[in-house]
């Protein structure tokens, strides 16, 4: 393949050649950017990547993939969802009600006691996947766009985590005093790098996008999606059930947000009302970085991955520099709209 490109390139006149550079530049501006501010960031703070930032910016990067790993099948159905962040924060509230310690003085449903994690975790999952399955059903069903349906039921979810925040005896507070079995479980630790220990819930994330890989590439549901994404009525006219395979998508991506949010309420520990606020933004900027196009049916597991890093190294990055975390919204719209507008560029290009 290398020697083809290769091949190609000396076959290129004086003119094709620089217009081919001019390219593969634009094309891939936003990343030379990122790494261009990831030496800059490491240049003016030598501490930027030492051994404990690294671990933190891997930990802080698998807390986020699964919801990213989500959002970008929506996106290569040529959607988006606009609910996850919420789903993720009811999910991470629901977590921490369940697993509080008992006898805890703050304790939401004081008669009730810890339950197994397997339980709630099994739990919160059905619940992510319902609220998927609702996107997916309305959207399919209903011939609206995500946007829309995922627009709706991003405040319908918000109103239920507040209304479950005022049961009990919790009247709305934050929920925190999680049992030691459940934080250990997912912020403990059986292996350092560079004496910095990393948290368990890094493999499971691990584990979690192989299978994901797995989906994509190699199932028949995969090969759905994506061809779903990239032309729903030429699938349809080949055999594949389009409202089906949207369903599944989304309920999938529930099930993602569900493992977020179990992850979330044990490794921030206190859990409101804002926990998951703004999370899907994170995830959309991560996809569009990782060459998740809006366009529909192009996306790859390793992209996505690349996404997440590298928005989270910058970020990381802008903290110890000092940049207000105001600002930090403003730089991460700018990145949407940077990436959205070369991924059109290249699909116009195509075309």
């Amino acid at each position: 393949m290398k020697m083809k490109c290769i091949e190609k390139i000396k076959s290129m006149d004086k003119h094709e050649r620089r217009v081919w550079l001019s390219e593969l530049l634009i094309n891939n501006s936003l990343y030379i950017f990122l790494v261009a501010a990831i030496i800059l960031i490491q240049c003016l703070n030598p501490r930027f990547l030492s051994w404990s930032s690294i671990i933190n910016i891997i930990s802080l990067s698998a807390a986020n993939l699964p919801i990213a790993l989500g959002i970008a099948g929506a996106i290569i159905l040529t959607g988006t969802d606009l609910s996850a962040g919420r789903i993720v924060g009811l999910v991470a509230c629901i977590s921490a009600a369940l697993l509080q310690m008992t006898g805890y003085a703050g304790k939401m449903f004081p008669s009730l006691s810890t339950l197994p994690i397997a339980l709630v975790f099994l739990l919160v999952i059905a619940i992510g996947a319902l609220a998927g399955f609702i996107n997916g059903y309305c959207s399919a069903t209903f011939h609206l766009h995500p946007f829309i349906v995922t627009l709706s039921t991003q405040l319908i979810i918000y109103g239920a985590l507040l209304l479950f925040l005022m049961t009990g005896n919790n009247n709305g507070q934050s929920i925190s005093g999680l049992d030691p079995s459940y934080t250990n479980f997912i912020k403990g630790s059986v292996f350092s790098l560079g004496g910095t220990p990393i948290p368990n819930y890094v493999w499971y994330v691990v584990a979690i996008t192989a299978i994901m890989w797995v989906v994509w590439n190699k199932t028949a549901f995969g090969k759905n999606m994506f061809a779903v994404g990239s032309n729903p009525e030429a699938a349809n006219v080949s055999g594949v059930n389009v409202k089906r395979v949207i369903i599944l998508v989304f309920t999938l991506a529930g099930v993602l947000y569900g493992v977020t949010g179990f992850i979330e309420a044990a490794r921030i520990g206190s859990n409101s009302a804002a926990t998951g606020l703004n999370y899907e933004l994170d995830a959309i900027a991560a996809c569009v970085i990782g060459g998740v196009s809006f366009v529909g049916g192009t996306g790859k597991i390793g992209g996505v991955i690349l996404g997440v890093v590298l928005l989270r190294l910058i970020f990381v990055g802008l903290t110890f520099l000092g940049i207000d975390a105001n600002m930090q919204y403003i730089i991460k719209g700018l990145i949407i709209l940077i990436a959205c507008a070369i991924d059109m560029r290249k699909y116009l290009v195509k075309r």
